[in-house]
């Protein structure tokens, strides 16, 4: 009998040559859109306080957590008139990282964040120091120009940025703001219920809030913003930036 060469098998039967499996391809990741959050502080306590909603439970991006109100920027952000600007130590770290920046980013962002402040919750982010903005977008826009305020980016104050990691169904480029409780100038009730957006607001401590359903990157934001606290909440202050690089997350500062 002849005798076995390296390509037969034991029994005499020539190996099958198997191909090799593939990983399957991964989906490019998505682009992230530009978004942007207001944080409101109230300092009126013995300790301070963040305003916070819990999301709906319908909503397929992070149903029923507790979150800062915000969203993407829009078209009529853009066009809305607003007094004060943001300083210049805000506008160049808004400026940072990104690749060919539009013109006035900062601002675009600041409005879409006081504008998705009123949106989910009613509260107006400005002033009536001096009257009512002369034109206004239509949609939430007009009511701002109906109550006779107009935002007040001065009051604003950049203090973070993250970017949602990759491979995630929806990618946010979010810019986190903070205010005080005294810059809101005006409410329109029934923003918040069981139907909306919102379904509740809570004022809660820094401890308490970190006892509610909360999604990682708030968490990681309420402890920057407490440090930031501490050290004065000056607007000059480096602003954190939270990023995945090569699969690790990262922090860096603006």
């Amino acid at each position: 009998m002849a005798r076995a060469t390296a390509e037969t098998t034991q029994t005499g039967t020539p190996p099958t040559s198997a191909a090799p499996e593939r990983a399957p391809a991964r989906a490019p990741a998505l682009r992230p859109k530009n978004a942007a959050t207001l944080i409101i502080l109230d300092h009126s306590g013995k300790a301070p306080t963040v305003l916070m909603g819990r999301r709906h439970d319908g909503h397929k991006f992070m149903p029923g957590k507790y979150v800062f109100p915000g969203g993407r920027i829009e078209l009529e952000d853009r066009h809305m008139p607003v007094v004060g600007t943001l300083n210049d130590r805000a506008e160049a770290a808004l400026a940072a990282r990104v690749t060919r920046p539009p013109h006035h980013l900062g601002r675009a962002l600041a409005l879409a964040a006081i504008r998705e402040t009123y949106e989910e919750t009613g509260l107006m982010i400005g002033t009536r120091d001096y009257g009512p903005p002369e034109t206004a977008p239509d949609g939430p826009w007009a009511a701002f120009r109906e109550a006779g305020i107009i935002p007040d980016l001065e009051a604003v104050q950049f203090v973070a940025r993250a970017i949602t990691p990759p491979a995630r169904p929806k990618r946010f480029d979010t810019r986190f703001f903070a205010v005080k409780r005294s810059a809101v100038a005006g409410e329109t009730p029934g923003f918040v219920g069981p139907d909306a957006e919102l379904t509740e607001l809570a004022w809660v401590s820094f401890a308490d809030a970190r006892r509610l359903d909360l999604p990682r990157i708030t968490h990681i934001v309420l402890d920057e913003l407490e440090a930031r606290l501490a050290a004065g909440f000056s607007p000059f202050l480096p602003v954190p930036f939270f990023r995945e690089v090569r699969g690790r997350h990262t922090r860096e500062e603006l």
